[in-house]
């Protein structure tokens, strides 16, 4: 993977980066690094996390992998038809993602799970470059404000282009399609903020989008 799109050295961040280091010595068997994105390197949905988890994906080494945000996420992506298997494990497993990609506004885990400002802006360029890479009318899958946001910046927009709402669906002026949703994070699937019902919507509406290659309104 080109170093413009993700840097496993990266250390850019000093909070980041010294957190990394603590959790390293804490945890000697995760992987406390930079997490690369996740899927195939030709997919036309991207779907875009807020930042690794301390014992999910900073754990695996995998976005969504190893705690209960990616349990919703990759049954979902089986469900239809982008992943081979409907459980993310390890990356010793055999978990291959078709036509989707996963990766996350902010490389590296930040303490409690809050990365600054100044650290999402600097991590924005790695998803610039991944977003230019998509072909038109690929379809970028927010999940969340902070991912929402993140999207928009990197696709050179600001903030107020477009408001983040569940399962809307806006079309950016690079080609690409953005939907939004909720992050499927333990707090918002037990609050029923989000369902199972509700994200199997968003992926119906992703579908279309795909397959028409045109415009949609959810």
């Amino acid at each position: 993977m080109s170093l413009a799109i993700f840097n496993p050295d990266c250390r850019q961040c000093p909070r980041l980066a010294a957190f990394l280091d603590e959790v390293k010595q804490q945890h000697p068997s995760y992987h406390a690094r930079p997490v690369a994105p996740f899927g195939d390197n030709q997919a036309r949905l991207l779907i875009v996390g807020l930042a690794p988890g301390m014992h999910g994906a900073n754990a695996s080494g995998r976005p969504f992998t190893g705690d209960y945000a990616g349990l919703m996420l990759y049954q979902t992506l089986f469900d239809f038809g982008f992943s081979n298997r409907p459980v993310s494990e390890s990356l010793q497993d055999d978990l291959e993602l078709k036509a989707c990609r996963i990766t996350n506004a902010v490389k590296c885990l930040p303490p409690q799970n809050k990365p600054a400002t100044a650290e999402i802006n600097q991590c924005n360029a790695y998803l610039s470059v991944e977003l230019a890479g998509l072909s038109a009318r690929s379809v970028v899958l927010a999940l969340g404000v902070i991912a929402h946001q993140a999207a928009l910046k990197a696709c050179g927009l600001k903030s107020n282009y477009a408001r983040f709402a569940h399962h809307a669906v806006h079309v950016l002026p690079n080609g690409l399609n953005l939907v939004d949703c909720y992050h499927t994070s333990r707090y918002n699937v037990q609050t029923k903020r989000l369902d199972q019902a509700m994200f199997r919507d968003v992926f119906v509406t992703i579908q279309r989008l795909l397959q028409t290659h045109e415009p949609c309104s959810a």
